[in-house]
């Protein structure tokens, strides 16, 4: 049996992927992943012979079952996920689809590697905004109730997390983030800073910093990632700073 390692690309950028990720994409013999993540890592496809297979989006389980079965055949496979593939990636489908195999028919589990996350990125861009206990929650309802997501928005604000959302908003799904945005002013001031950043580390990243009142109001997409401040979060000269608690011990 040969390996199957499950790979996140970071955020998209090449110069964000990190060197053990890149060591396995080109050790590896198949290369599975959304057409879209594909993509990202064409400079180091072409001309490599190496078998890739790009399916579209909500074909998650017949993606990942491909790559089980290329690496049971014995070939070197590696699936890739855009960000960290543990976080809202494919490294759990592809190790549960190993592990349901008889274990004779397994493939040798080459295990995850990390990657920098969208939530990573997109703090980067913005300044410091994650600097406290921080909750990050998908918008997208496809795999969980939305009754089961609002309660978890509505706990992070109580808690007064700083909160970073994942699949903010699609052409189909346009009031769920203001519904989110209704909780959170239950218990956070409308002054609050909210940063959206679209398509981090990408060719065409954007970045704004609005409020809690008015960040509905920005373009907001299933690439944007967004991220709500807690009660001490504050914006100077255009970065977002969630003070972490170091000036209780010195003044800075």
């Amino acid at each position: 049996m040969a390996k199957i390692t499950v790979i996140g690309l970071g955020p998209g950028s090449i110069l964000d992927m990190t060197p053990r990720a890149r060591t396995a994409i080109e050790q590896a013999e198949v290369v599975v992943g959304y057409t879209t993540y594909i993509k990202l890592i064409e400079e180091l496809l072409a001309d490599s012979g190496k078998q890739v297979i790009g399916t579209g989006m909500m074909q998650e389980i017949d993606r990942c079952r491909l790559a089980v079965e290329e690496a049971a055949a014995g070939k070197e496979t590696v699936v890739v996920s855009s960000g960290d593939a543990g976080v809202y990636g494919m490294a759990g489908l592809v190790l549960e689809l190993v592990l349901k195999r008889p274990e004779k028919d397994r493939p040798q589990w080459g295990g995850v590697v990390a990657g920098v996350s969208a939530v990573n990125a997109a703090a980067s861009v913005l300044g410091a905004p994650l600097m406290h206990d921080f909750a990050v929650i998908s918008l997208s309802n496809l795999l969980t109730p939305w009754e089961l997501i609002r309660k978890r928005i509505q706990m992070a604000a109580e808690g007064d997390f700083v909160t970073a959302l994942y699949n903010p908003k699609s052409k189909k799904r346009v009031e769920n983030i203001e519904e989110v945005r209704e909780i959170m002013l239950k218990f956070r001031s409308p002054d609050t800073p909210v940063g959206i950043v679209t398509a981090a580390s990408r060719e065409k990243q954007t970045k704004v910093i609005s409020t809690l009142q008015d960040f509905t109001k920005e373009e907001i997409n299933m690439f944007s990632l967004v991220i709500i401040g807690n009660s001490q979060t504050y914006v100077q000269d255009g970065w977002m700073i969630t003070p972490r608690g170091y000036e209780n011990k010195e003044n800075l």
